[in-house]
Parts: structure tokens; sequence; C-alpha cells
């Protein structure tokens, strides 16, 4: 194994572990799905539970499939889309630096999924075992990442996104 294959494997876990964690925290933590509901409901992602279901799935989805290498530029593209329905409906307004609750996080998770997608899930993942050379990384995993997951957090903002009047109008 080589040290970018063990680079690529450390980034690919924290990234992937770290998503993993949040849809599990949505599960099972504080208010769990339906305090998770009523939290995305106040945002303006109607209706509630069906975003706070798709959130905490899909962040348990793409975390653990990052984590292990496996369908790496759909997963990449998983954490392209969570993180920017999450900074649009979120964090916009705070700014950039996460101190004020602004989208720096959100940046660096879908950025750093973005490159491993271009970089490829290294030697030792799933990727590489079923799909060997054959599987898919460079621009391809590049474009995979960025187009599927702008298209998909944009087509559900688009959709789904009602954001709430501002208070006193």
């Amino acid at each position: 194994m080589t040290a970018y294959d063990t680079g690529v494997l450390i980034l690919r876990v924290c990234l992937g572990l770290t998503m993993a964690a949040h849809g599990y925290q949505k599960f099972f933590g504080g208010g769990r799905i339906p305090g998770t509901a009523r939290w995305f409901d106040s945002i303006g992602m109607r209706p509630g539970i069906l975003h706070a279901r798709l959130a905490a799935s899909s962040e348990v989805g793409v975390g653990l499939a990052l984590a292990f290498g496996f369908l790496t530029p759909l997963a990449a593209a998983g954490f392209v889309a969570l993180m920017l329905v999450a900074a649009w409906t979120v964090h916009r307004s705070k700014g950039f630096f996460i101190v004020g609750e602004g989208w720096e996080y959100n940046l660096v998770l879908a950025v750093g999924a973005v490159s491993v997608a271009t970089l490829g899930p290294g030697r030792i993942s799933l990727d590489q075992l079923i799909f060997g050379t054959d599987r898919v990384d460079g621009w391809w995993g590049f474009g995979l990442a960025v187009g599927v997951g702008l298209a998909a957090g944009i087509g559900q903002l688009a959709l789904f996104y009602r954001p709430p009047a501002p208070a006193g109008s």
C-alpha cells in the first residue's frame, strides 16, 4: 500500500464516518426523527417528516459508502447534495465561518468528498475490490460527483424548500 492509498483511506474514513454520525444523530439523538422533522418544517423543508427520514438515511448511507469506498463518485454526489441543501437552508445567511454557524463546514465536507471521487478511493476500497482498474475516478469521478450532487441538491430545493416568512411580515 502506498502513501497515496493510506492518505485517501484516512480522508475517506474521516469524511464518511463524520457524515454517517450526523445521520445517526438524527435517528437516535435528542429529538430523534420527530424532533428533526419539526426542525425541518421550521426551516422550510416541507414535509419535515419526509426530509428528516431522507436526510438521516442519506447521511448514514453516503457516509458509510464513502468510508468503505463503495460507488465513490455517487457517495460524493450525496455529500454535495446534502451539504448544498444544508448550506442554502441553514447556514447561508450566517456568513462563511463555522464559529458563526456559517457554511464553512458544509464546503469542507463537500469538497473533501469530491476530491476523493476525483482521486479515486485507493487500493483499500470496495470499488477496487469489485471494479479493479475499471472503477470511475479522475475527471469522470469529479463530473459525476459534482453534476449529480448539484442536480440533486438544486432539485430538492426547487421542489421542497419553502422558506418561512421573515418575522414581522
